[in-house]
């Protein structure tokens, strides 16, 4: 029943073709499947979870080189690799220095890590197809490019040194048995030299032999797995048979052991079959010194690295999901198992070593199974077969991560080689990069060695695979339905818990260095990888980050909102990004770590078309990136440009963090300057190019060319103002934004000020410097001060001192001064209380000069709402107004020769809403166009809310 319906969604499918479904066309919507599906390119490559179905549908061609089933695909590999070197060479060395108690307990701890580990990987593997790269492509997916690169990279370290592992153990093997005092040697024979190089030389050929196995295939591997478990399990059987059919003998200790053994008098071993009391001696633990590591004292710790090292293989057959035919079935049920029957196994072992053997055999000949088998070549042979299939498997695994790596890109161009040198499906170059690593780990030699670092390794790949299901879990993504139910946030909590705290247990030098390798590893990915800049799997910490951001907000009380903790929310209006990207750059320094919106409204009609703010709004996400601003995008359609600034006002953030500030550009008739299209300019980029030739990037900000028609009268200019105020919200007019280089700003001495002239030019009174407005704009200029590019600047308070007043002013916080004091004086008692750092500078133009008292009386008119000031504006009243702009303005001017961004005091502006509001409008856009003529960067200023504290 899905097929059909799936194919009516493609417009490119067969109606007849009821078993496949291409992707062409289609790849958004099945991308919104939640990743069920898997996919296939019209190339014949794989491609991530996208197009054909993986459950009830069949594709020949996708199952073309999944040939593999649970017990050969999962069962097998896992099952070899939990074997590898530990069951037949180091359980001994485990029980005759931990002790049957304690190694049973050690083996419980690792299993139940493992089980939970299991538990982890069953869940991620059954929640949607599961492609090559095993682990590292479950983690990947799961956690996001930057966590599953760095893991995966570890993963595959991890593999290499388990590689290296069994490569030691097997060479190891053929030394105690073919070496000069091997079990399989008869006197006077041939032997094999024995010594560290020669070591190394017969696990150089190993590693060479399995090469060559790897080249010709993973295949072929899989499918003699089974064959070789089958091996496995016979000599593992005559073990047992051994133990219970065996009568006592004396065992000799190898010549290796030089920490007992001497030439005069050699040492012997007791093997005293079934005995109570040789039971009872191995209960408890008797750790001694390790004789092939250089006599070094053994420990728990040492003891547990060796034993988990051997048990690290449950990821055997999730590195084996490319060759899967259903790797979401396969793996639970073959790894779950495999995990079952290799702890039953080695629980057996482990008794019946402790029942038979001595103490000082079981320490002192780690291969002592060998003499007291029922026939010895049993012994070699599962020796030889354990330790290279595991190898093989961890050799296999490690390539197949690494192509894994390449193929996403996680590590850029870096990794391009290994995808060219796949030769028929195998990655040829991998395979000899993973060689040439595990020809580098053998060099350390030491298997116990060895296998603490490769215990940690694993560990951490374990460690982040419950984090990857933890996190999901705990997310509540509707998406995340694995098939899989024996698992919770519990069992993924536990396990990363114990594999945490086990990983240092084992040996914190190493576990504290890969961690760290780990971390830095994500923070370089974060910020460099391709992969991670792409996001194309999707990341938990965005689900994580939802999940927390959400419950917080909820949190956040406006109600409770106090001004010690006042931070300005600014909602940036932007016609076209390309003409004021200076502004846009600015306005994110001036947040302080508040929240910073860039607002647009396009002209439009819902009615005519689709919403076209749905396909715009990925540019100014992708403007957001090239600025580097820390800001949020909201875009809007309304029939007005009023009506959508309304609607951005209203509905601009979220619960408490709305913004508090609105910032808009001037209304002039200054030429646009293009920043995207100059090569000199700091935001030049092709990113976003404006060429006519191109619909859909001609649409891409538009900017409006000289001569063009405004969207926008003045008198709607004027009426936003005013309804920015009516609506209580904080406004910024902001002019000459063009100018303003901060790069400029930084390597040049000439440019020294911010200045601030708190006087309210359009009713100058000496309580300017002491109301709302005026402690807003200083608040402005403190915060711009603070940081690193602004802080050498100097503030500048300008002070303009009329006639001396007894009015009360409006205060927020009054200084502790009598209002018959100086202004000045009151003034810098103010700035201190609200320890801003800042000079005050007199005017003294302003009270000498009684035409700046007349003409400024008349400006009253423009902001009364009474009766007398409907009458509308008289062409002289204008004119003596626009002089005495042009007056302060100039005085303005005589001050800024060194100033980065001047702060102005903004009159309220006029009612719009009577009779002569348009000339009015007019009248006020004129009057602040002469105020801010020839400027530098201006902000005109107009506070509502008290911002400043003298309070703890």
């Amino acid at each position: 029943m899905l097929s059909p319906n799936i194919n009516n969604m493609s417009t490119n499918a067969d109606p007849a073709d009821t078993e496949t479904v291409p992707i062409a066309g289609n790849r958004r919507l099945w991308r919104n499947f939640g990743g069920i599906f898997s996919a296939r390119s019209a190339d014949g490559s794989e491609a991530d979870a996208d197009g054909y179905v993986e459950f009830g549908i069949t594709d020949p061609e996708r199952s073309h080189g999944r040939t593999l089933g649970t017990f050969a695909g999962v069962f097998s590999p896992v099952a070899l690799s939990m074997f590898s070197a530990l069951i037949f060479i180091r359980v001994g060395f485990i029980v005759g220095n931990a002790g049957l108690f304690v190694t049973l307990l050690q083996f419980v701890i690792a299993y139940t890590i493992l089980l939970f580990t299991v538990s982890s990987v069953c869940a991620i593997s059954t929640n949607g197809a599961v492609d090559g790269g095993g682990v590292y492509f479950m983690i990947s997916r799961t956690l996001g490019a930057d966590f599953g690169g760095s893991i995966g990279t570890l993963f595959f370290l991890a593999n290499i040194v388990g590689c290296a592992l069994c490569v030691t153990g097997c060479a190891e093997g053929l030394i105690e048995n073919f070496g000069p005092s091997g079990y399989l040697v008869e006197e006077g024979s041939f032997t094999l030299p024995d010594s560290r190089w020669w070591r190394f030389f017969y696990c150089s050929m190993i590693n060479a032999v399995m090469l060559i196995v790897c080249l010709i295939g993973a295949t072929m591997f899989a499918k003699t797995s089974v064959m070789i478990l089958g091996i496995v399990s016979v000599c593992l059987v005559s073990t047992y048979i051994s133990f219970l059919a065996q009568g006592p003998m004396q065992v000799s200790i190898p010549q290796e052991n030089q920490l007992v053994q001497n030439d005069t008098n050699p040492a012997f071993g007791l093997y005293t079959g079934l005995s109570s009391l040789t039971f009872h001696d191995n209960l408890y633990s008797n750790y001694s010194k390790d004789y092939t590591s250089g006599g070094s004292q053994v420990n728990f710790a040492i003891v547990f690295g060796v034993l988990f090292s051997g048990v690290t293989g449950i990821m055997a057959g999730a590195n084996m999901s490319g060759e899967l035919k259903n790797p979401s079935q396969s793996i639970p049920r073959g790894t779950l198992s495999a995990v079952t029957f290799t702890f039953v196994c080695y629980i057996l072992l482990a008794i019946l070593m402790s029942a038979t053997c001595s103490r000082f055999l079981l320490q002192n000949n780690f291969l002592f199974l060998m003499p007291i088998n029922l026939w010895k070549p049993f012994i070699a042979i599962g020796i030889t077969t354990a330790t290279f299939s595991a190898a093989l498997s961890n050799m296999i695994g490690s390539s197949r991560v690494l192509e894994a790596l390449a193929k996403d890109q996680v590590y850029g161009s870096a990794l391009n080689f290994v995808i060219r040198g796949t030769w028929k499906g195998n990655p040829v170059v991998a395979v000899f990069t993973s060689w040439i690593l595990v020809q580098v780990i053998l060099l350390i030699g030491s298997l116990n060695t060895i296998a603490q670092i490769n215990s940690v390794l694993f560990m951490l790949s374990y460690l982040a695979t419950n984090l990857a299901c933890l996190g999901i879990e705990l997310t509540g993504a509707p998406n995340f339905r694995p098939s899989f139910k024996y698992y919770s946030w519990h069992t993924c909590f536990f396990g990363l818990l114990g594999t945490l705290i086990m990983m240092f247990v084992i040996n914190p030098i190493y576990s504290s260095s890969s961690i760290i390798l780990c971390l830095v590893l994500v923070i370089g990915l974060h910020l460099f990888s391709p992969a991670s800049q792409g996001a194309q799997w999707g990341s938990i910490s965005q689900a994580l980050m939802f999940h927390q951001v959400r419950k917080y907000l909820l949190m956040l009380d406006s109600r409770k909102d106090h001004v010690k903790f006042w931070r300005p929310q600014m909602l940036l209006l932007v016609s076209s990004p390309r003409s004021c990207c200076p502004l846009i750059e600015f306005v994110n320094d001036l947040k302080k770590g508040g929240l910073y919106v860039l607002g647009h409204v396009k002209l439009g009609n819902y009615e005519d078309n689709d919403d076209p703010t749905i396909d715009e709004y990925k540019y100014w996400l992708s403007l957001i990136d090239h600025l580097k601003v820390k800001a949020f995008a909201e875009v809007t359609l309304a029939k007005t440009i009023r009506e959508g600034v309304h609607h951005l006002i209203r509905i601009s953030g979220m619960g408490a963090m709305k913004p508090n500030t609105i910032v808009m550009g001037f209304y002039d008739e200054e030429n646009l300057y293009d920043f995207f299209e100059s090569e000199n300019s700091p935001y030049h980029t092709q990113t976003f190019r404006n060429d006519p030739t191109t619909e859909e990037e001609a649409s891409i900000f538009p900017v409006r060319h000289a001569g063009a028609p405004k969207k926008l009268s003045p008198k709607e200019y004027v009426a936003l103002v005013d309804d920015v105020l009516r609506m209580r919200k904080n406004i910024c007019l902001c002019r000459h934004f063009h100018r303003l280089d901060k790069n400029l700003i930084a390597r040049t001495n000439h440019i020294k000020y911010i200045d601030v002239w708190t006087v309210n030019v359009f009713d100058p009174t000496n309580e300017d410097p002491f109301d709302v407005v005026s402690q807003f704009m200083l608040q402005l200029s403190c915060i711009l001060n603070m940081l690193p590019v602004w802080k050498r600047m100097h503030v500048r308070v300008f002070l303009c001192e009329t006639q001396p007043t007894n009015n009360t002013g409006n205060f927020t916080m009054t200084p502790p001064v009598t209002q018959d004091q100086p202004a000045e004086f009151r003034l810098s008692q103010q700035l201190k209380l609200f320890r801003i750092d800042a000079t005050i500078h007199q005017i003294p133009e302003w009270s000498r000069n009684d035409d700046f008292t007349r003409h400024s009386a008349v400006l009253k008119h423009f902001t009364r709402s009474d009766a007398e000031a409907e009458e509308g504006i008289s062409e002289e009243l204008l004119n003596r107004s626009r002089m005495y702009m042009q007056k302060v303005n100039q005085l303005i001017r005589e001050r800024s020769d060194q100033t980065a961004v001047a702060f102005i005091y903004l009159a309220a502006p006029p009612s719009v809403s009577a009779q002569h509001g348009s000339a009015k409008s007019l009248a006020y856009l004129d009057l602040l166009t002469e105020l801010t003529a020839d400027l530098p960067p201006t902000i005109l200023v107009h506070g509502i809310h008290a911002v400043n504290s003298t309070t703890l």
